[in-house]
């Protein structure tokens, strides 16, 4: 388990990271979101003991991971994968881990099989490409066989095929009862994998909730309903506080009030429907619209 308490991270004048406090428990897969400078790289490195905290603890498993003397069996991480020596190939690379942390060297050829790189093993891996050091990574992140792992945009560089194994291994450890933070910029991916969020934006939480609370709370879902009298209904749903917006002849799009309550209103006044469906926000509708007020970057319109 992970657990952040009141942590914060002081550059200068400028606070990467402020009282943040967030539980990442074991089973499940959680998503680690904000936008870009909203300190999600720096906090992983606090977990790491990469950097120090100015304040608060960082702690796995009820240690801070500095006092692990044998790190890569407690917890596995991709932070950079870039971060290699080019000179070295991807089998001396981490069976020099491998011994460093006293892992049997049969998990080389385990991990470097389990990540689809056996056959470039004894390859240089400065002639590797960006969606190889990935799996290189992923692959020394798994060597420990730890019980908590993190990794930082682990889907940079890597093919679709790349893409769908991931999300796959993902879910495959955290069903092992491990505990998997997954930090990354992709909503698709997120919605595909994950189970819960921890939302944060300018180093402070903005959320720490299950996928589903967090889109739910976008106001950017929806109901459509079909009715050859959309003028009676309108009115209806208007007086029940609805924001009725008409699309066609006989569609309206409506927004403040649930379909089961337009349902019940339509049945009470006798007016009929075709059609009374739910649009539900999708992830990076919620992300961008609760996260909107922590963007530290925004582009400006093309001229």
């Amino acid at each position: 388990m992970i657990e952040v308490n009141e942590l914060t991270k002081v550059y200068g004048d400028r606070t990467a990271v402020k009282n943040l406090g967030f539980t990442v428990r074991p089973g499940k897969v959680t998503g680690f979101l904000g936008p870009n400078g909203a300190g999600k790289t720096t906090t992983l490195r606090m977990l790491l003991g990469l950097v120090a905290p100015t304040g608060g603890t960082a702690v796995i498993g009820g240690r801070p991971f500095r006092e692990r003397p044998r790190g890569l069996r407690h917890v596995g991480a991709l932070l950079d994968a870039g971060d290699v020596h080019g000179g070295r190939t991807a089998h001396a690379h981490l069976r020099a881990l491998a011994r460093s942390n006293h892992i049997p060297h049969s998990r080389v050829t385990q991990v470097l099989h389990e990540v689809g790189l056996t056959d470039a093993a004894h390859r240089r891996l400065s002639g590797f490409s960006l969606g190889m050091k990935q799996r290189l990574g992923i692959a020394t992140a798994l060597l420990g066989d730890p019980p908590v792992l993190l990794f930082d945009e682990p889907l940079n560089g890597l093919d679709p095929e790349g893409v769908l194994w991931v999300r796959g291994l993902f879910r495959r450890l955290a069903a092992e009862d491990r505990t998997v933070l997954v930090s990354s910029h992709l909503m698709t991916e997120m919605e595909n994998t994950a189970d819960q969020l921890i939302v944060i934006g300018r180093g402070e939480l903005i959320a720490a909730e299950s996928l589903t609370d967090f889109a739910a709370r976008s106001t950017r879902s929806n109901v459509t309903v079909r009715t050859p009298d959309t003028t009676a209904l309108a009115a209806v749903l208007t007086a029940e506080g609805a924001h009725v917006q008409p699309q066609h002849d006989d569609q309206l799009t409506v927004t403040g009030l649930p379909a089961p309550r337009i349902g019940e209103l339509a049945l009470q006044h006798r007016v009929l429907l075709h059609e009374l469906t739910t649009r539900t926000a999708s992830l990076e509708d919620a992300f961008l619209e609760l996260t909107a007020d922590s963007t530290e970057y925004l582009a400006g319109e093309p001229r």
